[in-house]
């Protein structure tokens, strides 16, 4: 049986990604400084480690694999990507350094590292899309885009050394059930989810900025379709794996209001919005067969209930 080692698997995408890898016949190792939040993981083996150390890497990687897909990262929304900017750079690199470094060493076959759009510039809306290419000359908005831009060489440098394959994936603004919801660290969906869900029919709920930032969402399933499309690739050059369906943020507010059948009013109050608009090509990614399958609304469908559910039973342990 093929054996396969997810990193972050305590997290939201890596979690999903184990239960993915399982359904397909491989034996897993999750591994993660965490267990995943809400739903026990479906790993054969899970694993309690802080990959900031080199030999906890090791240990994780003892018995052999044959892939790994490294998804470990300190990360979140906007405000802790700007809040924690010493603190993505340190955990980060030291995780993205030690993990590689520990897995050419144990000889693994492929290694798979999740990369994001973040290590893209600010773009005006209606620019023309970006390929990959043209990460370079490099000019990231914050630092979580220039630390994914270096995890992405070392990554490369490590697999021509070692003789082993790599993939790297930029994600872009992934968001599905299971995500972190609340605390500081969720993204735009789960957060705007939140707000709304908490908020009384006819209510106002509070956006970072004028509401005209551009933005794309990818549902988590269409996520893991294409990270298992470009792993079984020939492809060893990174590749953004998103939906084109691009909204502003007032119109992913509209959407969840929708939604959840209520009317709610925006107020724009200051905060880090980051850029005002990204566009990517996805022609390399849809050329091993992908496609986006799940459009922003149906994917709000299936994520508002989820949240609102948490946010309902959190309600009801505060009066209970």
């Amino acid at each position: 049986m093929k054996k396969a080692l997810v990193c972050g698997a305590g997290g939201f995408i890596g979690a999903h990604l184990v239960r993915r890898l399982v359904d397909e016949g491989l034996w897993v190792r999750g591994v993660d400084i965490k267990e995943p939040e809400f739903a026990a993981s479906g790993a054969q083996e899970f694993v309690l480690a802080d990959l900031r150390d080199r030999e906890q890497c090791a240990k994780a990687l003892a018995g052999g694999f044959d892939d790994v897909y490294q998804l470990a990262a300190d990360m979140g929304g906007m405000g802790f990507i700007h809040s924690a900017e010493c603190e993505i750079m340190r955990n980060n690199v030291l995780v993205n350094v030690n993990v590689v470094d520990a897995a050419a060493e144990a000889g693994i076959s492929r290694y798979f590292y999740s990369s994001s759009v973040c290590v893209y510039r600010d773009m005006a809306v209606g620019e023309a899309e970006l390929t990959e290419a043209q990460a370079y000359p490099a000019q990231p908005d914050n630092e979580y885009g220039w630390e994914k831009l270096y995890a992405e060489r070392v990554v490369s440098a490590y697999g021509r050394r070692g003789g082993f394959e790599t993939r790297i994936a930029r994600f872009q603004n992934t968001y599905g059930p299971e995500g972190t919801w609340r605390g500081g660290r969720e993204k735009a969906p789960a957060a705007i989810c939140r707000k709304v869900a908490e908020a009384a029919d006819g209510g106002e709920i509070e956006v970072w900025g004028d509401g005209s930032a551009v933005r794309s969402y990818t549902f988590v399933d269409d996520l893991l379709d294409g990270i298992r499309l470009l792993v079984e690739s020939d492809r060893s050059e990174p590749a953004n794996i998103g939906n084109p369906e691009y909204v502003t943020v007032d119109e992913l507010v509209r959407t969840v209001a929708e939604v959840a059948g209520k009317d709610v009013r925006i107020r724009h109050v200051d905060g880090p919005v980051g850029v005002q608009s990204r566009n990517f090509s996805h022609a390399a990614v849809e050329a091993l067969g992908f496609e986006a399958r799940v459009p922003l609304r149906e994917g709000i469908a299936r994520t508002y209930p989820w949240v609102a559910q948490r946010v309902a039973a959190a309600a009801a342990a505060r009066t209970g």
